[in-house]
């Protein structure tokens, strides 16, 4: 199983990134994939879920309206739009995946509001 992030990077309060997390070895489109971060010196928080075929989504309250999680299963990829970005979204970004009761993770990709 590997999972590649990216699209991380600076930006300014009130603009917009898009993540990408590109999945392989395992069959991505049966299984829920989860977007979580970490920010320094506070423990890692789930973000965003999604269901395996894209339909249920779920979000952490405070990303609640600004952020869409989504995904493509034809190209093993899910996404994490993040519009209306707030200081306090800077953070290292992780593609989580569990599979069969294993959670698997990428190398993270760093997310950094500020002006």
């Amino acid at each position: 199983v590997q999972l590649v992030e990216s699209g991380g990077g600076l930006v300014q309060p009130g603009g917009s990134l898009r993540l990408s997390c590109a999945a392989s070895g395992f069959t991505f489109s049966s299984w829920p994939m989860r977007w979580y971060r970490q920010a320094p010196g506070k423990e890692r928080e789930l973000v965003a879920a999604i269901s395996s075929a894209g339909g249920s989504t779920n979000y952490e309250d405070s990303v609640k309206g600004r952020f869409t999680i989504s995904r493509d299963n034809a190209k093993n990829t899910v996404y994490l739009q993040m519009n209306s970005l707030k200081p306090e979204d800077t953070a290292v970004y992780y593609c989580n995946g569990r599979i069969i009761m294993r959670d698997y993770w990428g190398q993270g990709t760093q997310v950094t509001v500020s002006s």
